[in-house]
């Protein structure tokens, strides 16, 4: 691709860094930009700046929040007796598209993968056991990708919590095995979270 401008190609390559961006539609986004005004261009690149430099993790949940505490956690109109626990902050957008749930939230991180070296030293498991304890929570909403992965985890969170009196569930298989949960329907996502069942269940189910 032959740019008349380095200042284009420049802007296509840093676009092209985003995943699932290739350089034609970076090209046309850049295009984009040029017709636009110059004002509205600092307002997009401006709130893209302030995003990265001034975003945070709440310190209880660790989703990404404007304050030391995201807006989930200082609800007191949320059922602070719950908590989902999720891998990612994009798993807590999808539950929470769903309209089903009212809780808490609790972000991983991740999920335990011994190949790729993310152990749970790496998770913020450490921080969810003390959480339950802290807020005294009932039930613990285990909505994680239904993968092998997905599934160590679950079993390795529920040995560690195993001295607290709460109960574990996990969202029920209407998502599809070895499926991201990210990408679920919302409808689907919402059955799977109202029909969760108890670990006990979920393990005999899997034959564990």
């Amino acid at each position: 691709m032959i740019f008349s401008s380095k200042l284009i190609e420049d802007a296509v390559q840093e676009f092209s860094r985003l995943p699932g961006i290739g350089k034609k539609t970076a090209l046309r986004m850049v295009l984009q930009l040029l017709r636009m005004d110059v004002s509205e261009v600092d307002e997009f690149t401006g709130a893209l700046s302030r995003m990265r430099h001034d975003i945070r993790f709440c310190k209880q949940c660790h989703n990404v929040a404007d304050s030391e505490v995201c807006i989930f956690c200082v609800n007191p109109g949320r059922n602070h007796s719950q908590i989902c626990v999720v891998e990612t902050i994009r798993d807590v957008i999808a539950v929470e598209s769903t309209q089903q749930y009212s809780g808490l939230y609790h972000v991983l991180g991740g999920i335990l993968s011994p190949l790729d070296g993310i152990g749970p030293e790496q998770l913020n498991i450490s921080t969810l056991h003390d959480r339950v304890k802290s807020i005294g929570a009932t039930e613990l909403i285990m909505a994680l990708s239904p993968t092998i992965e997905g599934d160590t985890t679950v079993y390795y969170i529920a040995r560690q919590l195993k001295d607290l009196p709460v109960t574990i569930t996990t969202i029920a298989r209407g998502i599809a095995f070895g499926g991201e949960l990210e990408y679920a329907d919302e409808m689907t996502l919402a059955r799977s979270i109202a029909k969760r069942l108890p670990i006990e269940s979920y393990v005999s189910m899997n034959g564990k």
